[in-house]
């Protein structure tokens, strides 16, 4: 049986669907695993998103994705993303990325280790946890898998630890746009108001938050108001040399106003924006663990792209919050 750790996978569900002549009639659904509750199975297949009650579960198990991503495509695809989530403080070990933004979010303070450091691997774990001591933080390295495998194992040997893992999906652009979106508005700065509810999701909001949101050239911060309360915001930055895609974050409905097609209305408000841009495709990072989200995420077409692991040095003291 499936369980939540295979959510964002490829899984094939064969599921009874009747009874002829005494015995049982089945059907098979293949798709990505969306979510996992006490009752139900959600998949997202290619013809459309549906829900199969454990009861008529005969057999589950994930599948080998159609294609992985290769190497190239799994280091483009991280390195917009950092362009999307800009950290103040930058240094460069080889090709790797050392990046610091005051404790503000894993993404903003932790070191992407793609391409060659320039030195041996252990010299390499050494001279990141040199850095952010000098800075007073934690060492934090993100490994995206499997290309960073061989870095995690490294890790394992020091006794670094690791935060829930992080699906990494995207979505062509297209089908998110359902057309002018009344009540959503998109601004070239957040407001107070904004940053209030951002600030309420991530704990704190330090200066250099406001450096890692305004920070890509093209980003755009959506706002839904409720007569003169904000109710929803969500932020967009187009990224890539090519303006490819739209990195999606901070989509946030405040509770009461939850369950109403907000999140989506800012995200197609966000999307009909890059368009316009060029963009064709997004992408947006959610924990795994985070199952409403990615059973949200999923019925609007993002499959993972591939994930990674936020490993965390065994030091006492402060550490900067999840990244999503």
């Amino acid at each position: 049986m499936l369980r939540r750790q295979d959510v964002g996978h490829r899984v094939v569900i064969r599921r009874i669907v009747g009874v002829r002549n005494g015995r049982p009639l089945y059907s098979d659904a293949l798709g990505e695993l969306v979510s996992v509750d006490e009752t139900n199975l959600t998949v997202a297949t290619k013809n459309g998103t549906i829900v199969v009650p454990l009861s008529e579960v005969h057999r589950a198990k994930r599948v080998p994705p159609q294609r992985r991503p290769t190497a190239a495509d799994v280091v483009a695809l991280e390195l917009a993303a950092d362009a999307a989530w800009p950290a103040p403080t930058r240094a460069k070990l080889g090709d790797w990325l050392l990046r610091s933004a005051d404790g503000w979010t894993g993404r903003a303070n932790s070191a992407l280790p793609i391409g060659d450091p320039d030195r041996p691997l252990e010299a390499a774990i050494d001279a990141i946890e040199a850095w952010y001591a000098e800075r007073g933080q934690p060492a934090l390295v993100n490994t995206p898998l499997p290309l960073a495998a061989p870095v995690g194992a490294a890790l394992d040997e020091r006794g670094w630890t690791a935060r829930p893992l992080t699906l990494l999906q995207t979505a062509p652009l297209v089908p998110l746009i359902t057309g002018d979106e009344p009540g959503v508005s998109l601004a070239k700065a957040p407001g107070d108001d904004w940053l209030e509810i951002a600030q309420a999701r991530k704990k704190t909001l330090p200066a250099a938050a406001r450096h890692v949101l305004a920070g890509p050239p093209e980003v755009r911060f959506a706002s839904v108001y409720a007569g003169d309360a904000l109710i929803a915001i969500g932020r967009g930055a187009v990224v890539g040399d090519d303006r490819r895609w739209l990195h999606l974050g901070l989509i946030e409905v405040v509770p009461e106003h939850r369950r109403r097609g907000l999140a989506r209305k800012v995200t197609a408000a966000l999307a009909g924006w890059a368009a316009e841009l060029g963009a064709s495709d997004a992408f947006l990072q959610v924990e795994e663990r985070n199952a409403a989200a990615v059973a949200l995420y999923g019925t609007m077409g993002f499959t993972t792209h591939h994930s990674y692991l936020t490993r965390e040095q065994p030091v006492s003291g402060a550490r900067p919050d999840a990244a999503c």
